[in-house]
């Protein structure tokens, strides 16, 4: 028999996952999704829940707060199977990459502004009724889009198929442009406007810290 300080049981796991929540935006949104889901399924109450906080265009001026809370909001489990895991690589990476805050406030406004795009470009633009939308998937889209504008030569694996960053953000902006007249159910002009706002925002950051790298402190230095 030995003895190890170091629980290895259902205590520590949920030591880690408490402490990865607390110290990652990524691991703390998507334990809010996981969490939302599960009000969700709930019987009785899930529906309501479901469709108070899904953001709906015809409704936006008298509950604007579903600009923010339909990103939580999951359309079953492969919908947010998908969404997790994507957040869970490409999230971390980012906010490893440009900060805590900087994650955030990409995610987020890609979110509000995909939201945003969808009701706004949808009629007079594409000629399609806006209907109500959920998912994370537009937020994502603007995280996945400022990581390729930071690090477009990062290594990703699309259906197990290797390939650059910016590569696979082609092939996705490209996809959802074909599939916008489709009928499967997706908001494919909410994921270009996210995609747009990541790519935007990420140029922004690219062009500040080279701006700073660049500075007076560091002329002369080798």
């Amino acid at each position: 028999m030995y003895q190890n300080s170091t629980p290895y049981g259902s205590g520590g796991t949920v030591d880690r996952i408490k402490r990865s929540v607390s110290t990652s935006p990524s691991m703390a949104i998507i334990a809010i999704c996981v969490l939302s889901f599960m009000v969700e399924l709930m019987p009785g109450i899930g529906s309501l829940y479901y469709q108070t906080f899904w953001f709906d265009p015809s409704h936006v001026l008298s509950r604007p707060w579903t600009l923010v809370t339909y990103i939580f909001l999951h359309n079953g489990i492969s919908h947010l199977f998908v969404n997790m895991l994507v957040m869970f690589f490409i999230g971390r990476a980012l906010e490893q990459r440009v900060g805590n805050k900087q994650l955030l406030g990409i995610f987020f406004t890609a979110g509000i502004l995909s939201a945003v795009g969808h009701a706004l470009m949808s009629m007079p633009i594409f000629g399609i009724y806006p209907s109500p939308i959920v998912g994370a998937s537009g937020a994502i889209y603007g995280v996945f889009a400022a990581l390729a504008v930071l690090e477009p030569d990062s290594r990703v694996y699309v259906y197990f198929i290797p390939m650059k960053l910016k590569n696979a953000l082609v092939l996705f902006a490209g996809l959802d442009f074909l599939m916008i007249h489709s009928t499967d159910m997706v908001a494919h002009i909410a994921h270009l406007s996210g995609l747009f706002v990541g790519l935007y925002m990420g140029y922004r950051i690219k062009k500040i810290q080279e701006r700073y790298w660049k500075g007076p402190r560091y002329a002369g230095r080798w």
